[in-house]
């Protein structure tokens, strides 16, 4: 995870059996010695622990080895104030790092931030209103919350204003890495930030979007998932998923040729089930990067795809399945339809020109004051044509 952040040189990791954590230290007298040579050595600055650390294991262990030490949800922080682009994203980190540094920055940091010297590790704009009292630290949570609620309140009227035009919102997600933006980008055409890292995308990207197969649709794409994500981090960063929770319909991207699929897969589920995404929601699994796999593993892959439901093996990077797959989506969009009568003057030719665009009309007549068209519809269609 570490190698997500561009600024990070990994020289190397280990893994430590751990049968007792002790509470000062987290590691025994012995281990420590140990490691502490190895860092030494390897002249390490920065110690990445995989794990929870408390501030006062943080604290001894940097005295010992005199190194900076993150653990696991400070380096998700880092990461994620890493990808932040918008400012709505900002504010979040700001304000996941701030909940974070709470419960221990007061006694456990500030003297070790004096000798650091600003850093740049749970950082951002927000580290600058931290203060060695935890009234300041309120403080700031209190400015940024305020400003992030402005933002939301920017968020819903754009909803709003979404909703007058009924495109159905397809909602990509997927376990971090596992190639949504590339996928995104497949389908729009849109230069969103796609690489093979971590956290790539931490902003939801909507676009409106004709699909291939003339299906219009709102796009989002949205911060990848992870394992042992703490729960501060997802409430801080619900919001990122708030497009999930009112979509359509719910892609689940997932990287087929990773050796922990499934797992991943499953940490998927648990999150959108704990954001109270059910099975009323339709859903799609896409099986993405089959090119990246052999010719074995690729017949059993797709031969399995075939035998589940809602399951589709394809390559974003080659386009490989993507027909299908677009054929699997707009079936599950498309509404019960209706049939109406319509009487259009002649002067409306371009919402007559829309019906004909959209392939509902089955029957066209024309008279002295006009067309009279019989249109099988979907009730979200009609809904648009009302609003020409």
């Amino acid at each position: 995870m570490a190698r997500a952040l561009p600024q990070l040189d990994v020289l190397g990791n280990t893994h430590v059996r751990l049968p007792k954590a002790q509470p000062g230290t987290l590691f025994g007298k012995g281990k420590i010695e140990e490691l502490k040579g190895m860092f030494k050595a390897a002249e390490v600055e920065l110690v990445v622990i995989d794990g929870p650390v408390s501030p006062v294991q943080q604290r001894n262990l940097e005295k010992e080895w005199n190194v900076k030490i993150l653990d696991r949800t400070g380096l998700i922080l880092e990461i994620f104030s890493d990808r932040a682009r918008t400012r709505e994203g900002v504010l979040q980190v700001e304000m996941a790092a701030l909940s974070y540094q709470k419960t221990r920055l007061v006694r456990a940091w500030t003297h070790l931030e004096r000798q650091r010297g600003g850093l740049g590790f749970v950082g951002g704009p927000g580290e600058t209103q931290i203060e060695s009292d935890r009234r300041a630290l309120d403080e700031a949570i209190i400015r940024i919350r305020r400003q992030l609620e402005k933002t939301v309140k920017t968020r819903e009227l754009h909803r709003a204003a979404r909703k007058k035009v009924p495109y159905p919102v397809v909602a990509l997600v997927g376990y971090t890495n596992a190639g949504k933006s590339t996928f995104f980008n497949h389908l729009t055409g849109a230069k969103v930030f796609a690489k093979d890292m971590l956290f790539a995308t931490l902003d939801p990207t909507m676009r409106a979007v004709n699909l291939p197969n003339g299906l219009d649709v709102i796009l989002s794409d949205t911060v990848g998932f992870i394992s042992d994500l703490p729960t501060e981090l997802v409430a801080a960063f619900r919001a990122t998923l708030e497009d999930a929770l009112s979509a359509d319909l719910i892609l689940h991207v997932r990287d087929i040729a990773h050796p922990e699929t499934e797992s991943q897969a499953g940490n998927v589920r648990t999150i959108l089930s704990s954001l109270g995404i059910g099975h009323e929601t339709p859903q799609i699994e896409i099986w993405n990067k089959t090119d990246l796999l052999n010719e074995e593993d690729a017949g059993r892959v797709a031969a399995l795809a075939e035998r589940k439901e809602d399951v589709f093996g394809v390559s974003s990077i080659t386009g490989d399945g993507m027909e299908v797959l677009l054929a699997a989506i707009k079936a599950k969009l498309d509404d019960e339809r209706s049939t109406d009568i319509l009487s259009l003057p002649f002067s409306a030719g371009q919402k007559r020109a829309w019906l004909f665009q959209e392939d509902v009309v089955q029957v066209e007549d024309q008279d002295e004051n006009g067309f009279k068209l019989t249109v099988s519809w979907t009730q979200r269609q009609k809904e648009r044509f009302d609003a020409l």
